[in-house]
């Protein structure tokens, strides 16, 4: 599984990146807000840091304004994956921009009918909503497993890109059921390395070796 992190914030971009664990970077309106950047200045910054693909999300709702936005963000850097709207005009922007060669992420994606169009389309990523599903009383995870099946049963090579996820559970499950990527805050993706047992234990280890009276270097 790929691991992508959702935030404009770069810092944290370079902290996780340090890692070598990261494989990319999704923003939205709402990262770039909390931001307090310019997106064309925080997203170049972002791609000269991470080397795998960085969403940049239109603003736009129609295609021939989408298009236009999406010229400016494709020429911010090599790896920019432009981001659209799962609507109709979205999904006429998706086909234009892959048949043109460029990645492109469809996200708000709240069922599996409206993945089937994106693949169609030529998506690189479809980005489920997972939490915001949760919100609604409906198991995330089934939509998830939905978009597995059917792309697997045409052999479509979209990626599913679990998105809007809140908990270390959300990424075990998604990993679990065969997401390609998932998406998550800086906060969510370091608590996955967490558990009270790997702590208890490193605890004795470094008790017990200072009884040694040792160095290893």
């Amino acid at each position: 599984m790929k691991f992508f992190v959702d935030t404009a914030d770069v810092k944290d971009i370079r902290e996780l990146n340090e890692l070598g664990l990261l494989d990319g970077v999704t923003t939205n309106p709402s990262l770039i807000l909390k931001s307090g950047r310019s997106i064309l200045e925080v997203t170049k910054e972002i791609c000269s840091i991470v080397d795998g693909p960085v969403s940049a999300e239109v603003a736009a709702t129609e295609y021939d304004q989408m298009m236009k936005e999406a010229a400016v963000l494709s020429k911010i850097a090599k790896n920019i994956c432009i981001k659209v709207p799962l609507t109709l005009d979205g999904l006429k922007a998706c086909k234009a921009l892959s048949s043109d060669g460029h990645m492109v992420n469809v996200t708000l994606c709240f069922s599996a009918t409206q993945a089937l169009l994106a693949a169609k389309a030529g998506a690189t990523f479809i980005s489920p909503f997972i939490g915001r599903i949760d919100d609604m009383g409906i198991n995330g995870m089934d939509l998830i497993a939905e978009i597995r099946t059917i792309y697997d049963n045409y052999d479509y090579k979209t990626e599913i890109l679990a998105a809007s996820i809140r908990t270390v559970n959300h990424v075990k499950e998604a990993a679990l059921i065969g997401a390609d990527v998932a998406t998550i805050p800086p906060a969510t993706l370091k608590a996955l390395v967490k558990h009270p047992l790997t702590d208890k234990g490193l605890e004795t280890f470094l008790a017990d070796w200072a009884k040694t009276g040792q160095k290893i270097a």
